[in-house]
């Protein structure tokens, strides 16, 4: 049988958000504490921000909503996302230079790895004009949990395609298997074979 997914990203028509959505230029005010009861907000831009809380969770999310006498246990109160940084960016390590952070660059060896999907910590999404999406890493060390109606408020200006169905299951395995990794220490018969 010959799948039918022939792209790997899609418009869908629906009104909520979707495991997989892409927000293009999305603004997020990011609360730091100063004490236990103050604080400062700084605002962040991601270029883009990729969705990844599973899609059944985010459809009865909508559903119970819109049905205000259903039970509310299936309400949602943030939305697992995570920024995706331009790939040539992040290859030279100035993706994060307007928080002057200084990050990494990335050899060639580490590099085609990260393309080719074989480092569990980033995954690398091929560029597709039509949607007008750049070749995308999301590193998966950088994930937010952000409010639902602030993504909502926002779906509208902000959506621009969404990652279809194998592609999002695909992401979602490989950001759950990177936070599921245990650190084992190292024991006395490793120490000796370093």
């Amino acid at each position: 049988m010959i799948s039918k997914i022939d792209s790997i990203f899609i418009k869908h028509n629906e009104e909520r958000i979707c495991q997989g959505d892409i927000f293009r230029d999305f603004e997020y005010l990011e609360y730091t504490p100063n004490s236990k009861k103050t604080g400062t907000g700084t605002m962040k831009i991601f270029p883009y921000l990729l969705i990844l809380s599973q899609d059944c969770d985010l459809e009865l999310d909508c559903k119970n909503r819109t049905n205000s006498e259903d039970n509310q246990d299936k309400f949602l109160f943030s939305i697992l996302a995570c920024p995706g940084y331009l790939a040539e960016e992040l290859r030279k390590g100035i993706h994060l230079k307007e928080y002057k952070l200084k990050m990494q660059t990335i050899n060639t060896e580490r590099w085609n790895n990260i393309k080719n999907n074989q480092n569990p910590r980033y995954h690398f999404l091929k560029g597709e004009k039509t949607f007008q999406i750049p070749d995308l890493v999301l590193d998966f060390k950088h994930y937010y949990a952000i409010s639902r109606d602030v993504l909502y408020k926002n779906f509208e200006d902000c959506y621009i395609g969404s990652l279809n169905e194998l592609f999002r299951e695909a992401l979602s395995q490989r950001f759950a298997y990177y936070l599921s990794r245990i650190g084992l220490p190292l024991t006395n018969e490793k120490k000796e074979d370093i």
